[in-house]
């Protein structure tokens, strides 16, 4: 007698799978199984057919399943100032353009509108989660758990006033807040968010360190930005700023340094031996001209480097599609060496470790039986884009984003046939315009 097949929640069969681990791995005319919004098994395609009866089975025949991708770093509600102020150097665009723009318009509303902008763009093309350093950090927070999105809010801590807060005692004080009420939360955890060296003074970053290590949060800070920063800080401290963190007690296995462009060897000795993560935005780093990342020579050193896009004010978008090929062509470039960040490799870094840079390797970041079922479907059956020899390779270097047609996190559809299931675009695009003409009249009138 043949064993009763087991009732499951999800089936899901398509032409290939990449779980990213184990690395390099390609799955064809395999099934991922999701039960209770966890993934059950990866198998192939027949054997789970004939072993289980779901109570959703969805068959993409032209598709590639891979991990819900994740976004590490960007200011989500920044993409009300998309465009603002282009081409611009760094200090220029901030000094001159966003904080006069945050200082007259950034309230709880700009931090809910822009936010569910920013996830409406993540979710179209594949991010699953997002990591978020901005003002209202609970408001964010209540934009991504109302809409199922997974989010590490990293609450910012400067030394000056700001919209959210008078100081850095007030935004620890907040932050702390903020922390202990979501601790039990699924979607969401709460880190430290230290803006940068060059704006915080080094009591409220030794602070930072011990409530860090108290607590086991996370810190997220931009670190070696430009040249300017790292020569500033030489001048005003006598040491390079990743030096001065590690002497502070902020470089530790939980730390996640966005940026990285100005590094020397002896910088990089100190990244590995600290086990810190870096969080590399290419694009951003290029439009604002700050510098490049040395990833391949990071990876060669065993350091974690993951993917982020930066805020839709610095980039345009948020689309990590986008964000991987610059990262795999830029690294070829900048190393003179073709085979540096393979296809694979540029996946990984906007899956497995993105999920290691936010501590969720263990759940997160692969298709893997036993992680939360977070997944992305992309079409690749489109005539334009054949042929595809390898599945990899394609999504990398010829995939547009709007080839993502379904994603789910935790086993619940968030995108299906192209269509967000949860976000109204049409009721958002009515806010967004409001937002537009009040930002536009306030430029124009200097």
């Amino acid at each position: 007698m043949s064993a009763v097949p087991e009732t499951v929640d999800l089936l899901l069969t398509a032409r290939w799978i990449i779980p990213v681990q184990p690395a390099s791995q390609v799955l064809e005319d395999h099934a991922l199984v999701v039960h209770q919004g966890r993934i059950l098994q990866v198998l192939p395609r027949d054997e789970a057919l004939q072993r289980f009866t779901p109570e959703q089975h969805l068959d993409l025949p032209e598709h590639v399943l891979i991990p819900g991708l994740i976004n590490t770093h960007g200011h989500a509600a920044m993409s009300l100032l998309r465009g603002f102020g282009d081409d611009l150097p760094l200090m220029t665009w901030l000094n001159d353009y966003v904080w006069p723009a945050e200082s007259r318009f950034v309230d709880e509303r700009f931090i809910a509108d822009g936010t569910q902008l920013a996830m409406a763009e993540m979710l179209r093309t594949g991010t699953t989660f997002f990591s978020d350093m901005y003002y209202f950090p609970e408001v964010v927070a209540e934009v991504a758990q109302h809409q199922g999105m997974r989010a590490q809010v990293c609450f910012p801590v400067l030394d000056f006033p700001t919209n959210w807060g008078s100081g850095p005692d007030e935004y620890l004080r907040k932050g702390l807040a903020l922390r202990d009420q979501l601790r039990h939360s699924e979607l969401i955890q709460v880190a430290f968010g230290p803006h940068a060296p060059y704006t915080i003074s080094d009591g409220p970053l030794s602070q930072i360190a011990t409530l860090a290590e108290q607590t086991g949060a996370a810190v997220q800070i931009h670190l070696h930005e430009t040249a300017h920063e790292v020569t500033e800080a030489v001048q005003n401290t006598g040491l390079r700023p990743i030096r001065r963190l590690s002497e502070l007690g902020l470089l530790t296995p939980t730390t996640q340094c966005v940026h990285m462009t100005q590094l020397d060897d002896n910088d990089i000795a100190l990244l590995k031996e600290s086990g810190a993560h870096v969080l590399h935005c290419p694009e951003s780093n290029m439009k604002l001209a700050s510098g490049q990342c040395p990833v391949h020579k990071l990876l060669e050193a065993g350091i974690n480097v993951a993917l982020g896009t930066d805020g839709a004010a610095s980039n345009n978008d948020l689309d990590m599609f986008g964000e991987m090929r610059t990262a795999a062509l830029l690294a070829k470039s900048v190393s003179g060496n073709a085979a540096a960040v393979s296809a694979h490799q540029a996946l990984a870094m906007a899956t497995i470790n993105g999920a290691k840079a936010l501590g969720r390797e263990q759940d997160l970041g692969s298709l893997e039986a036993g992680k939360l079922a977070d997944i992305v479907a992309v079409d690749l059956g489109d005539p334009l884009v054949q042929p595809v020899y390898d599945p990899a390779s394609h999504l990398v270097y010829s995939t547009n984003s709007r080839q993502v047609s379904h994603s789910w996190i935790g086993g619940q559809a968030q995108l299906v046939d192209g269509k967000l299931k949860r976000i109204d675009l049409q009721e958002l695009h009515g806010r967004i315009a409001q937002w537009q003409q009040q930002i536009q009249q306030a430029k124009n009138s200097g």
